[in-house]
């Protein structure tokens, strides 16, 4: 006879998974806001604050198609989950930043 017992309640004590990232690591962004003055020093001045070997010449830059928009590529060295949650919330609260992926 099968049995039809119910699978047990999933645990709401929020483990985490194991991390597919091994720390250190060099990890891009990419982040997409209105083409202003200033959009691209201030992803860099957040880039800073969360790596301070940073470095600017490796940033990546691609215009849409209309112009109206600028994609930013920054690659900071990533140390653990907690850093690059924290570059993720800093970078998608910052009110010239659109899009982060």
């Amino acid at each position: 006879m099968p049995d039809h017992t119910p699978n047990p309640p999933l645990s709401g004590d929020n483990t985490e998974q194991p991390s597919l990232i091994i720390y250190p690591c060099a990890f891009p962004i990419k982040v997409m806001g209105v083409k202003v003055d200033g959009l691209v020093h201030a992803i860099t001045h957040i880039g800073r604050q969360f790596d301070p070997q940073f470095d600017a010449t490796t940033i990546e830059l691609r215009e849409s198609q209309g112009g109206k928009y600028l994609g930013v590529t920054i690659t900071i060295t990533a140390t653990s989950r907690e850093q690059l949650d924290e570059v993720y919330r800093t970078l998608s609260t910052h009110p010239m930043v659109k899009v982060v992926l």
